[in-house]
């Protein structure tokens, strides 16, 4: 899927993304002491985002003059969740946000994952990483051609494996004491070769396996690797800082095959192979 935003059509046919607007806050959930679920209504956001789709959220303080960008979380009606972590001080403003109060929003931002082919789709999420592979699991769920296995790493509160359950067949997750998503993907794997029929070269079948994956770097570049190893496809959605998170800052650049990339708008998803992580 080419970068793009989804756009509206005006009376005369020419296409435009919504300006930055109000919208209200409908909900406001502490996953830990430090990882905020924030909810707010808007239907343009919850009718139009795809997974691994970014929003950017306004600062009431004029000195902080560059939004904060979060990926869209959960759909539910015209409600929008994002989840993220207190790191800053515009993270904390949010954070004391309460029902029933405004924020201004602009969305949804940035190059979705491509959820077109059907097959087994593992989601893997690191950390702050997870809200757009939960939200991937939002939408492949349903599906009849296509089935969803959650696998998290955490550094220790597993905070958002009651979410995935609503979505994903089987949810797996691991925190820093116990191993990370390798330890995990490699478990999912035994499990393969002993219930498929070995191919010729004694490996399971992973021909219609496809991996979205959201986190450190570390954790994807490691992700990537076992996905090279065993021949399974990769969609990468990169974590950068964005200053204005729709393409004129320059901020968000990343090294692809193909030059410098901006996250923003050529991404926040890329292949394994477009990043060069092979």
């Amino acid at each position: 899927m080419t970068a793009q935003t989804f756009l509206k059509t005006n009376p005369e046919g020419k296409e435009y993304l919504p300006s930055r607007r109000t919208v209200e806050i409908v909900g406001h959930e502490l996953l830990t002491d430090s990882i905020v679920r924030l909810t707010v209504r808007d239907e343009y956001i919850a009718q139009h985002s795809q997974a691994a789709q970014f929003a950017n959220l306004y600062s009431k303080n004029n000195q902080q003059i560059s939004p904060r960008p979060f990926g869209i979380a959960e759909i539910n009606g015209d409600e929008v969740s994002f989840i993220f972590a207190v790191v800053g001080r515009g993270t904390a403003e949010f954070a004391q946000l309460h029902v029933g109060d405004s924020i201004d929003i602009l969305g949804p931002l940035g190059k979705p994952f491509d959820l077109s082919a059907p097959g087994r789709y593992l989601t893997i999420g690191g950390g702050l990483g997870v809200p757009p592979v939960l939200h991937a699991a939002e939408k492949l769920a349903g599906r009849s051609d296509a089935t969803c296995t959650a696998m998290y790493g955490y550094r220790d509160v597993h905070f958002a494996d009651d979410f995935a359950a609503r979505y994903c067949d089987d949810v797996r997750s691991i925190d820093n004491a116990q191993g990370n998503v390798i330890d995990l993907l490699n478990s999912w794997l035994e499990e393969q070769q002993g219930e498929q029929q070995a191919q010729q070269d004694g490996r399971p079948d992973l021909s219609d396996v496809h991996i979205l994956t959201c986190g450190p770097h570390p954790m994807m570049k490691a992700v990537a690797s076992w996905a090279r190893e065993h021949g399974v496809e990769a969609q990468l959605s990169l974590e950068e800082r964005m200053g204005c998170g729709y393409g004129t800052c320059v901020v968000c650049i990343t090294p692809t095959v193909d030059g410098n990339k901006k996250v923003c708008i050529d991404g926040p998803v890329f292949t394994r192979e477009e990043l060069g992580w092979n």
